[in-house]
């Protein structure tokens, strides 16, 4: 059985996991990191230590595997992550010393200098999410239960429009973003931008 619940602080240990296991297009990305913690660091963790009350993760017999995690205001979360979450993680991945894979370097870029949403995409659509299952939680309505209750949440709280990126090689993940009422925003060889108005 599969219980969909609020986030607490003892699953952020589970967040790290299923985002590196899930790192890779929707597949295991652990091969091509060193360190386990760099692909959450950036899609993960964040969420669920400063904006706990957005994060929901789906939990059955064999512990928590899957989440979806967001912000109302991508604006205001970027300036929050700014202060509070990236002056830490750059102090200590500086050391060029560091046993990093070309994949694990590609995320310490991405935290030294983090790329905007698209700014004409955040204007219509201020919330943003990142969902991820693991393979055992796929195919059972999961990923759609938690999403309804993200977008119920966001609806409730007056947002006007949420927007994801997904790496364009997931077709899986395009597939259940237009499932679930997302539409098709722009695109490039690496991302595909989709958005809800609410």
């Amino acid at each position: 059985m599969v219980t969909l619940r609020s986030y607490t602080p003892a699953d952020l240990d589970a967040l790290y996991d299923i985002c590196l296991v899930t790192g890779a297009g929707g597949h295991d990305a652990s091969a091509l990191h060193n360190d386990r913690q760099l692909v959450g660091h950036v899609y993960a963790a964040p969420y669920g230590v400063l904006e706990p009350e957005h994060a929901m993760v789906a939990e059955d017999d064999e512990g928590v595997a899957g989440y979806i995690v967001g912000t109302f205001d991508t604006d205001a979360f970027a300036a929050r992550l700014e202060r509070e979450w990236w002056p830490a993680l750059r102090q200590r991945y500086a050391d060029p010393a560091l046993d990093l894979t070309e994949t694990d370097r590609q995320r310490v870029a991405t935290i030294m200098a983090p790329p905007a949403d698209p700014a004409n995409i955040v204007a219509t659509y201020p919330a943003h999410i990142h969902m991820n299952l693991r393979a055992r939680l796929r195919g059972q309505g999961v990923g759609m239960g938690l999403l309804n209750r993200w977008i119920a949440d966001a609806r409730g709280a007056g947002v006007r429009g949420i927007h994801l990126g997904v790496s364009a090689s997931n077709g899986g993940g395009i597939a259940f973003w237009q499932k679930g009422g997302f539409v098709p925003l722009q695109h490039n060889a690496r991302s595909a931008w989709f958005g809800m108005a609410l």
